[in-house]
């Protein structure tokens, strides 16, 4: 199937002629630069029947010619920027779909249901100029530099809606990914360009909807097709990729919207990656990988304080507020610890949206994704001793069943003896708890299914209670550090509502752990 594979930059169209010029484009340079306008309507049903399976219909007009696309789904690759979709394309006489050519597609089904959801309309249009510069790498890859300007149109409430383009698609044409990376990153040294995970099919769709700056719902971790055969590093370069896409996809909101989930879902992202990473780290040591994992502990320091800000003022000052709203003495003592802690977590926010903000993240962003694209992350040879199997060569479900066995154990051991345990010890099984869930995830697709359900089940709801109970001890050092003489009342009934709350969870915690203990692990026997 003829795939599209891209990589997509945000570019402030000031710096277009910059970008023109940029010694890396120079040097990669092939052939002359070609303008073009292109005017493209999207078609869809009127509940986008097609957009919620992630396919994009569109007529695209250039000039004399009339051209036809249909593109499927972002394949398990996607992340950082790089996006890979099945695409057809046709050249047509006139300005009308030809039905007939759709129905040769592997989404014949979807697209014949259509006429039971309002039949196919024109959704939105888009218009734009688009310079094209052809490439060529020097280990012999070929490519497209694109760049858009223009804008996207829809009509929502019966009024049009107008959105910018202004963005690089850099298509790869024959040859290695690697090379789009390396060029992106080189752009991005010298100019404001920035990570895009939206298409422009999706941006239209969701100016279709009215939806405020165009930026959707919080992007959570979602299960990775991996195939049955698939090898360690392979297996990982695909997951890495999916935690970027986590973390990228929840950067335009976290810039743009107050809703603390788009905090919680980038560290959610962050944290991922750090456990995927941390899986080959052992076996394939590098620079790179070394410098990733740098930049990781940088976004997630300021993600981390922005993230236990909004729980102390949202899951836990909130309800004890409400609690004790009748004694006059401790809501007002809790009014002015809530007002401080409000401020410290808007600057939290702020440094927060900096850091995301800033070239640095973007080519954090890239960085990884190069990472994915380089033989065993950077290291071509395994540090494994000779006579040893290769861990990253090897099938990945092998790998998955060792990992998990050793993980699942260390935390037995650990949730044995909760019950008289000290805070820190309680903080060691939560990570134990998190990091067995984070590699039972990744890897579940190359499990029964039914198996995997069961036994995640037990784990996230031991990780559930320990992740609360971790949660009140952060709170008493928050209310510390936010603390003064005005505010003494408020600690004080802070910290009693945290232990009458940490003694109520103790009943959960012994049944959670009960559960955990008697959950069969899905990576051992048959199902």
């Amino acid at each position: 199937m003829p795939t599209e594979i891209e990589l997509k930059l945000a570019l402030d169209p000031a710096a277009t002629s910059a970008l023109l010029r940029h010694p890396a484009v120079r040097a990669a340079r092939r052939g002359r630069t070609r303008t073009a306008r292109l005017a493209s309507d999207y078609f869809d049903t009127p509940d986008s029947l097609l957009a919620a399976e992630g396919i994009a219909l569109r007529l695209r007009h250039s000039g004399r010619r009339w051209v036809q696309t249909i593109k499927g789904p972002p394949g398990p690759g996607a992340g950082a920027g790089l996006s890979a979709r099945a695409e057809h394309e046709w050249p047509l006489a006139s300005p009308e779909l030809d039905l007939a050519l759709l129905a040769t597609t592997p989404w014949r089904k979807l697209l014949a249901a259509a006429p039971k959801h309002g039949g196919l309309v024109q959704c939105f249009a888009t218009d734009f100029e688009r310079r094209t510069v052809p490439l060529r790498f020097p280990d012999g890859t070929l490519a497209l530099l694109c760049v858009d300007r223009g804008e996207i149109r829809a009509t929502c409430d019966g009024s049009t809606r107008r959105a910018p383009i202004a963005e690089i698609e850099i298509e790869l044409e024959t040859g290695t990914v690697g090379n789009l990376y390396g060029l992106a990153l080189a752009l991005a040294a010298d100019l404001p360009v920035a990570v895009m995970t939206t298409s422009k099919a999706e941006r239209g769709h969701a100016l279709r909807r009215g939806e405020r700056d165009m930026v959707a719902a919080p992007v959570r971790a979602r299960s990775v097709p991996l195939a049955r055969d698939a090898t360690t590093v392979d297996a990982v370069s695909t997951l890495v990729r999916d935690c970027l896409h986590q973390v990228a996809a929840n950067a335009p909101g976290l810039l743009q919207d107050d809703d603390p989930e788009w905090v919680h879902q980038m560290r959610v992202g962050t944290r991922r990656l750090r456990s995927c990473l941390a899986l080959v780290a052992p076996h394939a040591p590098s620079a790179a990988l070394d410098h990733l994992e740098s930049e990781i502990r940088w976004l997630a320091a300021v993600l981390g304080s922005a993230r236990d800000w909004d729980v102390f003022t949202l899951e836990t000052l909130r309800p004890i507020a409400a609690w004790f709203a009748g004694n006059e003495a401790s809501a007002a003592s809790l009014k002015r610890l809530r007002a401080r802690a409000l401020a410290r977590g808007r600057a939290a926010r702020a440094a927060a949206r900096d850091a995301v903000g800033s070239p640095r993240f973007h080519r954090f962003l890239l960085s990884g994704g190069l990472l994915c694209t380089t033989p065993r992350f950077g290291t071509e040879t395994s540090v494994s001793a000779p006579s040893q199997p290769d861990p990253l060569g090897g099938p990945a479900d092998e790998f998955a069943r060792a990992l998990l066995a050793r993980r699942h154990r260390k935390l037995h051991r650990r949730t044995a003896s909760l019950a008289g345990a000290s805070p820190e010890e309680r903080h060691a099984a939560r990570i134990a708890a998190k990091r067995l869930r984070y590699v039972a995830e990744f890897f579940a697709p190359l499990f029964p299914r039914k198996r995997v359900r069961a036994y995640l089940k037990a784990l996230t709801a031991l990780q559930d209670v320990l992740g609360r109970l971790n949660d009140m001890a952060t709170a008493l050092r928050i209310a510390g550090e936010t603390g003064g003489p005005a505010t003494d009342a408020a600690i004080g009934v802070v910290c009693g509502w945290v232990a009458a709350q940490a003694a109520a969870l103790e009943p959960d915690l012994a049944a959670v752990c009960e559960n955990f203990a008697d959950a069969r692990p899905f990576w051992t026997g048959s199902d």
